[in-house]
């Protein structure tokens, strides 16, 4: 039997049976027996699905655990829950209850326990912490009681202690475990709940989703179940991603140790002995690049690391992320991408050890690519049109992979070789009857005659005899893409009547380091010019109205909206999301200041560079409804730039609207105002791109 965990009640059933979902869901029937006629898709079921994370194979192979994401709007919370299906693709099983929060599932090396963090219960205040669910049947237990809670964890290969990473304690959670002192005098003292001063003294002082920051850092510690966990890095330095080596007898880990952390981006791979009785834990630097290491792997032979390493620094996030693999020691360093030119991440080395497997931002694909240690020889694991989110190799190198395409949102899949069996089928019965669009890739001459590439998105009832109104969909980053993956922005403008153009102008990663490198201080130079032409070709083409087209994104996709709206009156109506409008005016109150000082220098001495590309200087010339809408507490992007933005076009006349999601930060993750964004996206461009009267 297995007791899930709850915040009320819990509910006890048999592992056999317990939430068996099957994958073949019946079709959808009329009342009368017929096939129900195609849907469209809805805001309704873009809230309503369910999102796969964090696979993880079972050490004897025969179950994949992953977590399931899903939002609750009648709660108004997000909720994610561990299931885990077996690899013969026959049954999928929760483990733990639906109104709980459980992630990050890892299976004990012996395979008889899962662990995860979460919190039980209904104290407000509980913190994470992890816990063991038996595999044979009983209750999860609470394995860790850290005060400030665990931020993550690992088990150690032979199962019987844990790496736990916890961030240093606040100064009143230590003082509250001292015993209390005489009272001196009756003086009146400030209330414990009182509000107390932010005292800061660092040069990088916040951060989008923690506040203020402070000096207490995040650091590793041994734990075997028994007494207190045992500290073993410590310092002015935050530590992250640890990585046991195959014997258990180190932790290889990222941090930035030289000089201040807040100035640089030089993050290396250490290590550090994984001894509880040690006096003292002295590191060994293993990689000394002057530009970011990490993401390490160990190799299985524990002799090399396997890393992702920016060999150029001074180009920022412009440049190419490349594999490399170095000995344990530090030596013999080699980079293995070195004729790839694309952004890797994940590596992780095959059981054989004769080759790395990694996640590839190529050309609109996110494939999985594998390649040889000694050779260099390079080959693509996942074929086709699919971006993968995460994967987890398990014996003889079989994987887990949550992967994604055009029409099928992220879904749990199993490769042997060649064969890939699907797992999973979260959105199978949400998604019955829904006609989706269809996307093709369009090349068009670009900025300077370079072709550029979009992922366009036709209603499922498309006319080829009729021009339609057309939303660009703009994506963040800078340096990110448009993918292969299910885009509920684009299937939602098709679903109602638009054309939904996703593309990927220079800047975006996929496409080769000088592609991106070409935005570095010319932010809405080249972009611009290829969002115009691709416009100028699908109005020529006679597949877009000239005088219905829309444009809008967030993050990057907004500052880049605001470009196009200072440079061109085509646009009919625009969406403005967690923009940026004037920069000089965001340094020291975003988090991005090492960013903007290597890229365009110190604000108050390279002005020039400043204002070259500051698109509040032609505010000017907008003439285009503009909606502008972001999150309160965005300290990614705050929200001050968005109300400048608006101030200007509302004393100018402009069609506007500004709306601020209190309580949110750069990413809306109250179902409520999901649905809202949704809603007011849509709405602005019926009114201002096709035209339609507003309720």
């Amino acid at each position: 039997m297995i007791k899930f965990l709850g915040a009320g009640k819990e509910t006890t059933r048999i592992l056999a049976v317990v939430g068996l979902v099957a994958l073949n869901s019946s079709v959808v029937m009329a009342d009368d027996g017929e096939k129900a006629p195609p849907t469209a898709l809805t805001i309704d079921h873009i809230l309503g699905m369910k999102t796969p994370a964090d696979v993880r194979i079972s050490p004897n192979g025969k179950w994949v655990a992953y977590v399931v994401r899903r939002l609750d709007e009648k709660k108004d919370k997000g909720f994610s829950q561990i299931w885990m299906s077996s690899t013969d693709g026959k049954n999928t099983v929760p483990l733990t209850a639906s109104y709980t929060n459980a992630s990050s599932p890892r299976w004990n090396p012996d395979g008889s326990t899962l662990a995860f963090t979460g919190k039980r219960g209904k104290d407000k205040d509980a913190k994470t912490q992890v816990w063991l669910l038996d595999l044979r049947g009983g209750e999860a237990q609470q394995y860790t009681h850290v005060k400030q809670g665990v931020s993550g964890f690992a088990f150690a290969p032979d199962g019987g202690r844990m790496l736990l990473t916890i961030k240093d304690p606040k100064p009143e959670d230590v003082e509250a475990d001292e015993p209390p002192e005489p009272k001196k005098d009756k003086k009146k003292k400030r209330g414990k709940d009182s509000p107390k001063p932010w005292v800061i003294d660092r040069l990088q002082f916040k951060r989008d989703y923690v506040g203020y920051l402070d000096r207490r850092r995040t650091h590793f510690y041994l734990y075997d179940g028994e007494g207190d966990p045992v500290q073993i890095t410590s310092g002015d330095f935050d530590d992250r991603d640890p990585q046991w080596s195959p014997d258990g007898s180190k932790i290889a880990f990222v941090s930035k140790r030289h000089g201040d952390p807040d100035g640089n981006d030089n993050s290396d791979i250490w290590t550090v002995e994984a001894d509880a009785d040690a006096k003292d834990h002295p590191l060994t630097q293993v990689t000394s690049n002057k530009g970011p290491d990490h993401s390490p792997s160990w190799s299985p032979d524990g002799k090399s690391i396997a890393y992702v390493t920016g060999i150029e620094p001074e180009k920022l996030w412009y440049a190419t992320d490349h594999l490399a693999v170095i000995g344990a020691d530090g030596s013999d360093a080699k980079l293995l991408t070195k004729n790839y030119d694309r952004m890797v991440s994940n590596p992780t080395f095959a059981t054989n050890g004769k080759a790395i497997y990694f996640v590839a931002a190529d050309q609109g694909n996110r494939p999985i690519k594998k390649i040889n240690v000694k050779s260099g020889k390079l080959s693509t694991v996942t074929e086709g049109e699919i971006a993968v989110r995460s994967f987890d190799v398990g014996e003889k190198d079989q994987t887990a992979i949550i992967r994604s395409d055009h029409n099928t949102p992220y879904d749990v899949y199993l490769q042997k070789k060649k064969k890939t069996m699907r797992l999973s089928n979260l959105n199978k019965e949400l998604l019955n009857g829904v006609k989706l669009a269809r996307a093709e890739r369009l090349k068009v001459s670009g900025w300077n005659g370079e072709q550029v590439e979009s992922f366009v998105y036709y209603p499922a009832d498309h006319d080829t005899s009729k021009a339609y109104p057309t939303i660009f969909v703009l994506h963040g980053g800078p340096v990110s893409q448009h993918d292969t993956s299910f885009d509920a922005w684009g299937q939602l403008y098709a679903a109602n009547g638009y054309i939904a153009v996703l593309p990927n102008p220079h800047g975006s990663s996929g496409y080769g380091q000088e592609f991106s490198y070409a935005l570095n201080r010319q932010w809405g130079t080249p972009d611009f010019a290829d969002v115009d032409a691709i416009a100028d070709h699908l109005v020529a083409a006679g597949i877009s109205d000239s005088d219905k087209l829309g444009v809008g994104g967030w993050s990057y996709g907004g500052i880049l909206t605001n470009y196009v709206i200072t440079k061109s009156t085509r646009f009919k109506g625009a969406v403005s999301g967690a923009s940026e409008v004037n920069h000089r005016a965001n340094y020291g109150h975003d988090i991005y200041q090492h960013f903007w000082e290597v890229e365009l220098g110190l604000p108050w001495e390279n002005i020039e560079a400043w204002e070259s590309m500051n698109p509040f200087n032609d505010l000017g010339k907008v003439t285009t409804p503009t909606l502008v809408i972001g999150g309160k507490e965005d300290w990614n992007v705050p929200i001050q730039n968005s109300e400048q933005l608006y101030q200007v076009l509302k004393r100018r006349g402009i069609e506007t609207q500004l709306v601020v999601y209190p309580g949110e930060h750069h990413g809306i993750r109250r179902p409520s105002f999901q649905r809202d964004r949704y809603e007011r996206f849509l709405g602005w461009f019926d009114k201002y791109v096709k035209g339609e009267m507003q309720p």
